[in-house]
C-alpha cells in the first residue's frame, strides 16, 4: 500500500528525515509517535506530495509520489488528510464542505454527493448538523467535519497528522471515536499522534520517531509497554509517567559479571547464598 524507502529531507541547513524506510500495508493502522521536530508531519506530508523529498523513494498504491508530478492530484484523491487545524470554509454549511470536493474534483451529481454526504455526516455523528455553520459548531464537530470531508473523496489510504492536538481535551473522545470506527472498517491509516491510549487500542503498529529517523518499530503493545530502545523508553516515560513501561533492556540480561537466579547452585562454594547449603538448584 505504502513503501518508503531511504528518504531523505532538508529545510536549508536542518535535516529533517535520515534516510528512512518502512511500510504500510493494505488495512494496516500505524500510529508516529515521536518528540515535536522529529520528522512525523514531515513524513506524512511526503506521503502524498505536500512536501517534496530530497532523496529515496515513496511509493502509494503502486503509484510513485512526485510532488512536481503530472499526476499527484490523481494521487491526492486516493490519500486522505485530516490536519491539526480544520480548515473548512467557513461561509459553506457542513453539508457543502462535505459535498465540494465530490462535485468540483470529482465531478460528481450534486443529488449523488448530496446523499453520500449525509450519509458520511450520519457516520461522524453530525446529522442533525447539515445546516449549520462551521463557526456554529465546537472544535470537536468541526474536526469531524474535517474527517467526512475526506472521506468523501473515497480515499483508500487515511492520514492524520495529530488531529486532536488542537481540541479542548474533552472534545478529544469525539474525534478518537470515529477514527476507531474507520480502522474497525478496515481503512488503512497513518497516523501522527500523541494520544498513546488510541494507539495501544488502535494501531497496527507504531513508529517512534526521533531525529528524522525511525529508531523503533513493531506492534503497539511492543514499542508501548516493552520498548528495545533506551530512546523510546525515555520518551514514553516522560508522556506516561514513571512506572509506565518495562526496562527490557535490563530484564532481558543480567549486568556484567551477574548470575540470573537460575545459575545459582547451592551446592557450588562460587554460587553460595551465605547461611543456605542446601544443594537444591533454584
Amino acid at each position: 500500500m505504502i513503501e518508503i524507502s531511504g528518504v531523505y529531507k532538508r529545510f536549508g541547513a536542518n535535516s529533517v528525515l535520515n534516510g528512512v524506510s518502512a511500510h504500510v500495508s493494505p488495512g494496516e493502522v500505524v500510529c508516529l509517535i515521536g518528540p515535536s521536530g522529529s520528522g512525523k508531519s514531515t513524513l506524512l506530508r511526503c506521503i502524498n506530495g505536500l512536501e517534496a523529498y530530497d532523496a529515496g523513494s515513496i511509493t502509494v498504491l503502486g503509484k510513485h509520489v512526485d510532488a512536481t508530478g503530472k499526476e499527484i492530484n490523481a494521487l491526492r484523491r486516493q490519500v486522505g488528510m485530516v490536519f491539526q487545524r480544520f480548515n473548512l470554509f467557513p461561509h459553506r454549511t457542513v453539508l457543502e464542505n462535505v459535498m465540494e470536493g465530490p462535485i468540483h474534483v470529482n465531478r460528481e451529481k450534486p443529488a449523488i454527493a448530496r446523499q453520500a454526504a449525509v450519509t458520511l455526516l450520519d457516520k461522524v455523528g453530525l446529522s442533525t448538523k447539515l445546516n449549520a455553520y462551521p463557526k456554529q459548531l465546537s472544535g470537536g464537530q468541526q474536526q469531524r467535519v474535517a474527517i467526512a470531508r475526506s472521506l468523501a473523496m473515497s480515499p483508500k489510504v487515511m492520514l492524520f497528522d495529530e488531529p486532536t492536538s488542537a481540541l479542548d481535551p474533552e472534545l478529544v473522545g469525539e474525534v478518537l471515536t470515529v477514527m476507531r470506527s474507520l480502522a474497525n472498517d478496515g481503512m488503512t491509516m497513518v497516523v501522527v499522534t500523541h494520544e498513546m491510549q488510541f494507539a495501544k487500542e488502535v494501531a497496527d503498529r507504531v513508529w517512534f520517531l526521533h531525529g528524522g529517523s525511525i529508531v523503533e518499530e513493531g506492534s503497539a503493545p511492543e514499542v508501548l509497554n516493552a520498548p528495545r530502545e533506551p530512546r523510546t523508553r525515555e520518551f514514553l516515560r516522560r508522556v506516561l509517567g514513571p512506572g509506565s513501561v518495562r526496562d527490557t533492556a535490563s530484564a532481558e540480561a543480567p549486568p556484567d559479571g551477574a548470575r540470573g537466579l537460575r545459575d545459582i547452585r547451592l551446592d557450588d562454594p562460587s554460587t553460595c547464598i551465605p547461611g543456605r547449603t542446601s544443594g537444591r538448584t533454584i
